[in-house]
């Protein structure tokens, strides 16, 4: 895994103190922890209006604890729904001989189409995020040719397989999500303009 990446990964608040770089990716990529979800730079602020009415006493008297009371909300592992990405290991091998997900989608996933795309034989994936938007899956391959920066494909559970689309390479897919300094500042203007606060 490249240093570019890991940096990356401890600036969106990962923890990659166990990456070892003698482990191929999907080792590494399960060593990583995260105690809290993603958020992309697209993301639609939801909740922070009711989060403000909630909150909105607090913002006028204290406004720096308002913020922090936000961040420790959102950078958690609550059970709302706010357009987070989920960050997940699990594999995928619907091409795999007697694996379970082959049995599940046997004649399901067009493996020419799927090989065409991703341009290996008989690939096997691994999924890395989850979301609520669509595409709603991220996986990479786990026999990428850059096994350091492997390419990132999205599909949807609605088309799942039958549209399968190149994200671009890891690093440049982390690029879409937002520290929590980018964060704090997207919410501050959202909330500065909407209800005309200073």
């Amino acid at each position: 895994m490249k240093d570019t990446i890991i940096n990356k990964i401890k600036t969106l608040g990962g923890n990659t103190d166990a990456v070892d770089q003698d482990k191929n990716f999907i080792e590494n990529w399960r060593s990583i922890t995260f105690n809290h979800y993603l958020y992309d730079k697209d993301w639609d602020v939801y909740g922070i209006d009711q989060f403000y009415e909630s909150n909105k006493e607090l913002y006028h008297n204290q406004p720096e604890k308002f913020y922090e009371n936000l961040l420790n909300h959102y950078f958690s592992a609550h059970d709302s729904a706010y357009g987070q990405y989920f960050v997940k290991d699990w594999m995928f091998t619907p091409f795999k001989e007697g694996s379970e997900d082959q049995e599940e989608f046997d004649d399901l996933i067009d493996e020419d189409y799927v090989q065409e795309v991703v341009g290996i034989s008989k690939p096997e994936f691994m999924c890395i995020l989850y979301s609520y938007g669509y595409p709603d899956h991220y996986f990479v391959c786990t026999t990428d040719p850059d096994p350091s920066n492997p390419t990132v494909y999205s599909t949807d559970h609605e088309v799942y397989f039958d549209e399968l689309e190149n994200e671009g390479s890891l690093e440049e897919f982390l690029d879409r999500f937002m520290t929590k300094e980018e964060f704090h500042k997207v919410v501050t203007g959202y909330l500065t303009k909407k209800f005309n606060l200073t």
